[in-house]
């Protein structure tokens, strides 16, 4: 089913996957912000509340479908016309048994939240997940080609359109559907565009379940005891605090999260084809991993650390004064997230040689704690609270992860210090010159020229300090020559000796 395998090692291949949906990513999330700019003035904390608890419980309850293939599918050496109509039976029973879970309980949800406002809500996102049970299953192959150009042109167009749509909609009724119809809308056209740009028409059909169904149902077993963990936060908060905190909770932690959204979740997806590759052909796996965490620390450090030292400007600008409470949880989060590479490449190692009841226990070892942090932080600290017990159980899961990673690689943590020492003294030189000259702080007049300050400078010293570290160093093979010849591709740059 799938085209020939472009040629080249498995981390090139990888690396321009990666950039591609960074690429994409980055778009999205430009797309992304200047609609949320928008929305947070013709919208009310409450209602981005009220939202973020429909779309946390129908997310839980997503999980509890346990029939997840795509994965499965890219891990395949050579899969069958049965196989891709048996993924896609699955994705569409799957969408089927969670619309349908959604709609029976949409209303003791509403009850036990206390907010009447909840089982429309949850039941119209209901529908979202019926939808994406109809999306072709052909797209895989843009995974297991590296073709992920095609995924990015998938995904580019119906966020645009979906974007116009909730943006039109707020304007018109200053109503939190505006938030459910753009949600709704990415998911219809999605599935328009898979069979758009895909020349595979599934048929039902089920020849293949077995191959496929163990490793997805321990694939969603992991997902339902993440999106638990994730979501932790927003339930307990809307349960002790009420929604207008999960609202202002769920602005600081997108902010936050942004080093991961964009471009270590890229990564990730890239790297679960390229690890796969890997095992599919033998190959060793481990030099392949130690390069992408150096490749991802190069700009996952600095962008943690950078995010909560302009976390006051930023926020005061882009939100405005209402939401100034969210600034902590920023700082919190952006510097747990710096090493959330860690973490999240480790998972798709560890998922792609079928370690999953490895990844289970962390995962419920991290959820464990996360709750109990939250239980006993929230009642008496409020939001701030919950962002040191998010925080925690985040340096928790990534700092377990990369022990488990580097035990089953046999990889020596001082190899792996060696790859990251560079970034991070220059980050840590970073944070020093932001702190001593105040940039970033609360106390600017103007907000603008404290985040463009702030943003300048931090970016010109972490990139010098890690360029003269690289040169004192002898420029050795790793992240700074990836990145360099990353850039000789884009600019016309001499070589460098």
């Amino acid at each position: 089913m799938t085209e020939a395998a472009p040629t080249g090692s498995v981390f090139a291949r990888t690396a321009r996957g990666t950039g591609w949906l960074i690429a994409w990513r980055m778009a999205t999330r430009l797309l992304g912000v200047a609609s949320t700019v928008v929305l947070v003035r013709l919208l009310t904390p409450a209602d981005f509340g009220l939202i973020a608890l429909a779309t946390s419980f129908t997310l839980a309850v997503e999980a509890m479908a346990l029939i997840d293939v795509e994965d499965a599918v890219t891990r395949e050496r050579a899969p069958t016309r049965d196989v891709y109509d048996t993924a896609f039976t699955l994705g569409l029973l799957r969408g089927l048994a969670i619309g349908g879970m959604i709609a029976a309980l949409a209303l003791p949800a509403a009850r036990f939240f206390a907010e009447p406002r909840l089982a429309p809500v949850i039941f119209a996102l209901g529908l979202g997940f019926l939808l994406d049970g109809l999306t072709n299953v052909g797209i895989v192959d843009f995974r297991r080609d590296f073709a992920f150009h095609r995924e990015v042109q998938l995904w580019l167009a119906p966020r645009l359109l979906s974007i116009l749509l909730a943006l039109g909609t707020a304007w018109l009724l200053r109503s939190y559907w505006a938030l459910v119809i753009g949600i709704l809308s990415q998911r219809a056209l999605r599935v328009v565009f898979s069979y758009w740009m895909h020349p595979f028409r599934p048929r039902l059909g089920l020849a293949a379940w077995r191959g496929l169904l163990g490793y997805s149902l321990w694939l969603s077993t992991i997902n339902v005891a993440s999106l638990l963990r994730d979501r932790a936060d927003s339930i307990l908060l809307g349960r002790l605090l009420g929604t207008a905190p999960v609202g202002i909770f769920a602005i600081g932690a997108e902010i936050a999260a942004l080093p991961t959204t964009e471009l270590v979740e890229p990564a990730c997806r890239a790297a679960f084809s390229g690890f796969s590759t890997a095992r599919n052909t033998g190959l060793d796996a481990g030099e392949t991993w130690l390069a992408i965490i150096a490749s991802m620390t190069l700009l996952t450090f600095p962008a943690g650390v950078g995010l909560a030292l302009i976390a006051s400007p930023l926020v005061q600008l882009a939100f405005g004064a209402r939401w100034m409470a969210a600034v902590p949880l920023v700082q919190l989060l952006g510097i747990a997230g710096g090493l959330t590479a860690f973490g999240t490449i480790g998972s798709v190692l560890l998922r792609v040689h079928g370690k999953m009841r490895l990844v289970l226990g962390i995962i419920l070892a991290g959820a464990a704690l996360r709750v109990v942090l939250l239980v006993l932080l929230i009642p008496r600290f409020g939001l701030l609270g919950a962002g040191f017990a998010v925080a925690l159980g985040l340096v928790f899961d990534h700092l377990l992860y990369l022990a488990m990673t580097l035990r089953g690689l046999a990889i020596a943590l001082s190899a792996l210090l060696e790859r990251l020492w560079r970034s991070a003294l220059a980050t840590a030189a970073m944070a020093a010159v932001l702190l001593l000259s105040g940039l970033g702080g609360q106390d600017s007049t103007s907000p603008a020229l404290a985040l463009l300050g702030g943003v300048t400078i931090g970016a010109a010293v972490y990139i010098a300090t890690v360029s003269a570290l690289w040169a004192l160093a002898g420029r050795p093979d790793g992240a700074e020559r990836n990145a360099l010849a990353t850039l000789r591709r884009l600019l016309p740059l001499k070589d460098t000796p």
